[in-house]
């Protein structure tokens, strides 16, 4: 299993981000759970994968050509894609991952969530859509999609795609689980 992790080229001003950044790269490669992300070595995207690197993961990084400089591209990666665009980046990430995490970050981080969320609302993939609450910080948009459901915008079904988990152990739970249902469902 791969998951796609979408986070911030910056660390963020509190420890904390960086902290939980760590202990997710690390129980994910434990757990044999392969990351793909943006490709950086800078910023929650970099801690990611060296924490999963330090503890023997697979981690593949797919970063557009025109981002190289700018992000600093993650060169001990255990795949490295460097591709023609961001539209490129984003659907070759999807291609690869078999569920989705979104950790604190900014618009980028959050354009790459609603992608994939929006993709599993209209039945392109039936794949885990993670937020990794890390200290609240996707509180506001948690109670905005409560908002959106409340005001018609998203049908009350849909509320089962927003997966949310608070700790690496969660997120882990949310990916066993998933797994767990496609092998039940593939005998």
């Amino acid at each position: 299993m791969n998951v796609a992790i979408y986070c911030g080229s910056q660390t963020g001003k509190k420890p904390i981000y960086i902290e939980k950044a760590k202990e997710l790269g690390e129980t994910l490669a434990k757990a044999k759970i392969g990351i793909v992300y943006g490709g950086s070595n800078v910023g929650l995207m970099g801690t990611v994968a060296d924490a999963a690197l330090a503890h023997y993961g697979r981690v593949i990084g797919i970063m557009p050509e025109h981002l190289q400089k700018r992000e600093i591209a993650h060169l001990h990666l255990t795949e490295i894609h460097f591709v023609e665009s961001m539209h490129v980046r984003k659907k070759k990430m999807i291609d690869l991952s078999d569920a989705f995490i979104a950790l604190p970050g900014g618009c980028g981080t959050l354009d790459e969530y609603f992608e994939v969320f929006t993709w599993a609302q209209i039945g392109l993939h039936h794949n885990p859509v993670i937020l990794y609450n890390v200290d609240g910080f996707y509180d506001a948009i948690i109670q905005h999609f409560d908002k959106m459901i409340e005001e018609g915008f998203i049908r009350e079904e849909q509320r089962d795609i927003l997966k949310v988990a608070s700790t690496p152990e969660e997120v882990v739970t949310i990916l066993t689980s998933h797994q767990d249902i496609l092998l039940k469902k593939g005998s």
